[in-house]
């Protein structure tokens, strides 16, 4: 058996058949993506129910109780958890590995879609879901801070100009925003005008809700028009506010600035975020402290409003990082000059650490590769000739991980610095024999066919016998299987190639 003669024979074409793969495989690196370990997560997604006022035991009877129900009978899903606390209801659906992200979320839909009915009438809004495992730590953490804006403005331009345009970006699940206030107008009660004027806090939250609507005025229809009545009953600054009649008393309507002081404010007061964030100047600025016996510079805490940024399951890291970071001139441009954006945190930079190192090794262990067989073939051409296995067989297999899916994560390099030292193995075993060949006499040509005959069979069931070893790890079930399984083809593509 010489599966080796046809390329002997045309010594042209086998240069170009190795050029092309070297090139497959610098055009196959400059497309892999970059990633921590293969993406093998749980399809899950995250419904959330906001109830205000709702305590946690009506929260859990009323809201994710139906909501349970509903969402219990979908085909595929393997766990489900809630949290049931004070105004919010928390379901975590994780579904089977081999179910695709979008079919999970066309059940969830359906399933929510089917519980509204049974939710309670009063509920402000309908439930809403999220692409996101809530166990994943932010990939990315921003700040936005204004030394002249009050927090409640910059919160409602990060919700309207920041976290929608981010929440858009491939990859990204869920933004969540820490240590925002929300605005809104707080209503402080006088207890004693109300009590003296005989009225109790039940007029006042009801005299709020009353005035406080948007709903169809109607229409008035007539012989030859149509007019709709468009009137705006809503109320949106605490000057508005005041002004609202709670009743009346001894024929005079009582105000709610009468009985009450009313002002604009935050909805949670009891929220903060402060960072510390550090610039060219933050060392001269007065607030700024040297640590002592140290010659760290102790920076100013600012209030902020920061984003957290958490990814899809199964979507790429560090590609969605990039994109965020594409994104943020734009955003920037978007925020008064008053309003800075600041990175806080980013994932992806152990990330890229942890890939540099492996590649690293992998760079040392192909120099210990030729290295070691220079030290037992003493020749500088048979190392050359042995050596040429291993880029070829490494860029080979990356050409063929693109077409695969995979990436280039700790695991597929793992498998690359294992290869090194098999893919010269044959390269090594046919070069010995064809130079027992030539010292026997024979020709370049008639030795290298000789000895690619004699050993043909036994170096292709060599090959044979390491690929069939990696077998049971193709073949592993649940997040370890996914795990290894890019693990073992990559070897297996590589010891196949050489």
């Amino acid at each position: 058996m010489n599966v080796s003669r046809l390329f002997i024979q045309r010594p042209v074409a086998t240069a170009l058949c190795m050029l092309a793969i070297v090139l497959a495989g610098l055009l196959g690196l400059r497309l892999l993506p970059v990633a921590a370990l293969p993406q093998v997560d749980y399809p899950t997604i995250q419904v959330q129910t906001l109830y205000p006022g709702g305590s946690p035991d009506v929260m859990s009877r009323t809201v994710t109780a139906p909501l349970e129900r509903q969402l219990g009978q979908m085909s595929g899903l393997e766990r489900m958890s809630s949290v049931s606390s004070a105004g919010v209801s928390l379901i975590t659906l994780q579904f089977a590995l081999h179910l695709n992200m979008d079919a999970a979320e066309q059940q969830v839909q359906a399933a929510m879609n089917a519980a509204g009915t049974l939710l309670p009438a009063d509920l402000p809004a309908p439930p809403v879901y999220a692409k996101v495992n809530p166990a994943d730590a932010p990939i990315m953490q921003l700040a936005v801070t204004s030394d002249s804006l009050p927090l409640p403005e910059v919160q409602n331009m990060v919700n309207t100009r920041l976290a929608l345009k981010i929440s858009q970006i491939g990859g990204v699940g869920l933004v969540t925003l820490a240590g925002g206030q929300r605005p809104a107008v707080r209503v402080q009660a006088n207890l004693q005008a109300l009590a003296a004027m005989g009225l109790g806090l039940d007029a006042v939250s009801s005299a709020i809700s009353a005035a406080n609507t948007s709903s169809a005025k109607g229409s008035f229809d007539g012989p030859t028009r149509q007019y709709t009545i468009n009137a705006n009953d809503q109320l949106l600054t605490a000057h508005e506010y005041r002004e609202l009649i709670v009743a009346f008393v001894a024929g005079q309507p009582v105000r709610l600035k009468d009985v009450a002081e009313v002002v604009d404010g935050a909805e949670n007061r009891r929220l903060g975020a402060w960072v510390a964030i550090k610039n060219d100047s933050a060392s001269r600025t007065p607030d700024a402290r040297q640590s002592p016996g140290t010659s760290e510079i102790e920076l100013p805490l600012t209030p902020a409003i920061v984003l957290n940024v958490q990814r899809q399951p199964g979507a790429n890291v560090i590609a969605t990082v990039d994109a965020i970071r594409r994104q943020l001139p734009e955003l920037r441009q978007s925020l008064p000059d008053s309003v800075r954006l600041t990175v806080l945190s980013d994932r992806t930079q152990g990330i890229r650490a942890s890939v540099a190192h492996v590649e690293l090794e992998l760079g040392l262990a192909v120099v210990m590769v030729v290295l070691v067989i220079f030290a037992f073939l003493h020749s500088a051409r048979a190392t050359l000739i042995a050596s040429i296995a291993v880029p070829i067989s490494l860029a080979g297999t990356l050409a063929a991980m693109v077409l695969l899916g995979y990436s280039l994560n700790n695991l597929s390099l793992m498998a690359l610095t294992i290869a090194t030292g098999f893919v010269v193995d044959d390269a090594i075993v046919m070069l010995e024999n064809i130079a027992r060949h030539r010292e026997q006499g024979a020709g370049p040509m008639e030795a290298a066919l000789k000895g690619a005959s004699e050993i043909g069979f036994t170096l292709v069931s060599l090959t044979v016998s390491l690929v069939a070893v990696l077998i049971p790890l193709l073949f592993m079930a649940d997040v370890v299987g996914r795990l290894f399984h890019e693990f073992a083809v990559t070897l297996a593509v590589a010891i196949a190639i050489s």
